[in-house]
């Protein structure tokens, strides 16, 4: 039993060091050596924010809403760009990492963690500095209950995961999962509640879009930000439900064409 054991830590400690080589391999090659390099990590997702936090607040959105427009802008597109780049980083993403699947302890799987961990991390970090540049500046309050924003954050991240390796190895097999992914995405925005509450949509829109997953992290998003102010629509054992199942159905796939995958 402690050989069974001391094997199971010893195989964590080398594909710990594997995914850790893949991710700086992925920051070089992403972000380069020049300019700011890896601050790219979190400053492009950070642009994008405050480019629609801008826009939003020159259209003078926030004067028929009693919520703040920065952190209802902040709350939505940081959430958005959290799940929705995930699967983009992964769709085609073996091929041109073939060579790199000829060292025995390089896997498939490897190589879409260490592109997840990348894409969750600048994510996370460009999302933690807008609150604290924000709050600094007075733009907005701190958020009611850090936990449950954590908690929906997590869940998001756990949902790009999922849906990111399920679309990942199906776009190993079939080319039109790249070219339906970006149109999809584009659709899912509007839909993701990143613009809207769900309490504001009439009771059958409620009932409609409450079926996306993502809406549910965004909602409980919100309520930890916004508390009391808004009244929240959200079944976070719904959205686990729906994040084990792509996870597991994502693992079954990466497994069932580990086998197929041959290094040029």
């Amino acid at each position: 039993m402690s050989s069974v054991r001391q094997g199971s830590a010893n195989s964590w400690v080398i594909q710990s060091r594997v995914v850790g080589a893949l991710l700086m391999r992925e920051v070089l090659t992403r972000y380069g050596r020049h300019n700011i390099g890896f601050l790219w990590l979190f400053f492009e997702p950070m642009m994008f924010t405050l480019g629609v936090t801008a826009l939003w607040s020159v259209a003078k959105i926030d004067q028929i809403s009693t919520l703040p427009i920065v952190a209802f802008a902040m709350t939505g597109y940081s959430s958005v760009l959290l799940w929705r780049n995930m699967p983009a980083r992964c769709i085609s993403a073996i091929e041109p990492n073939l060579a790199l699947l000829y060292h025995r302890n390089v896997r498939v799987l490897d190589v879409f963690m260490a592109r997840l961990l990348l894409e969750a991390a600048g994510t996370t970090m460009s999302f933690v500095v807008l609150i604290l540049v924000f709050w600094g500046i007075e733009w907005i309050e701190p958020p009611e209950n850090v936990l449950a924003v954590a908690g929906a954050w997590a869940m998001l991240a756990w949902f790009g995961f999922g849906l990111a390796l399920l679309l990942g190895a199906l776009s190993w097999t079939s080319e039109i999962v790249e070219k339906i992914w970006h149109p999809m995405a584009y659709l899912l925005f509007p839909l993701s509640g990143a613009a809207f509450l769900v309490d504001s949509l009439p009771t059958r829109a409620q009932d409609f879009i409450l079926l996306l997953p993502m809406v549910h992290g965004v909602e409980w998003l919100r309520e930890g930000f916004f508390g009391s102010a808004i009244n929240a629509h959200y079944d976070i054992g719904y959205m686990a439900a729906w994040n084990a199942a792509l996870t597991i159905a994502g693992l079954l796939r990466v497994r069932a064409i580990a086998g197929d995958v041959t290094p040029e």
